[in-house]
């Protein structure tokens, strides 16, 4: 059996990630695939557990207890849930990976970036998405979504200054590794970003769509 693709969404909070999840999804789900879509942290039981205590702005922590803690949830993640369904032919969506935890907690905390790619390394091995969206947008705009849309966590309460180090960390992958981080204007009308999506993915899967 052929295997899965895996395909992540990335983006500052409010960055409209969420939203579009679910057409994503339809569209590979019309196209007759198993499709599985998750989130980090999160994506098991031990990692939903894990999420709660990351995003509880009750909780104080180390940066790097916090770029563990991500890590070890990315392990069960992986190992329970990703790797599982890409090797019986689904492809799966994710809600963030690894790009996250070079742009939170590398920018947005100051953890260093070798730290992170030990991380990496002995977490994924060779693993990585096949194709990630980034969706980029202001963080004047993303603040303005997020207040108006829920309480806020432990991450959504930092400073403005924070979420521009994460966003430029993000734009430092997108620059890195530009054949599988594409960029969409995320503060574009919902027609116009789900345009740009939908060339994206119809790009990607011109040539990844499975052989009948």
């Amino acid at each position: 059996m052929r295997r899965g693709k895996f395909i992540t969404f990335e983006g500052i909070d409010g960055a409209g990630k969420s939203t579009h999840l679910a057409w994503l999804a339809s569209f590979l789900r019309d196209k007759e695939l198993e499709v599985i879509v998750t989130r980090e942290p999160g994506g098991t039981a031990l990692g939903e557990q894990l999420r709660q205590l990351l995003l509880d702005h009750r909780q104080a922590m180390h940066a790097e207890t916090e770029a563990l803690l991500m890590f070890a949830a990315r392990r069960e993640h992986l190992a329970k849930v990703i790797l599982p369904a890409l090797e019986r032919g689904a492809w799966v969506i994710s809600d963030r990976f690894t790009d996250a935890s070079f742009a939170y907690q590398g920018g947005g905390r100051g953890v260093p970036a070798a730290r992170l790619e030990i991380l990496e390394q002995w977490v994924q091995e060779r693993f990585f998405p096949d194709l990630t969206v980034y969706f980029d947008v202001p963080v004047t705009i993303s603040r303005q979504r997020v207040q108006s849309a829920r309480v806020a966590d432990r991450f959504e309460l930092e400073p403005d200054l924070f979420f521009e180090r994460v966003r430029q960390a993000y734009l430092q992958r997108a620059s890195q590794f530009p054949e599988r981080i594409k960029v969409v204007d995320g503060s574009l009308p919902l027609a116009e970003v789900r345009t740009a999506l939908a060339e994206a993915v119809e790009e990607f899967w011109s040539s990844h769509a499975p052989s009948r």
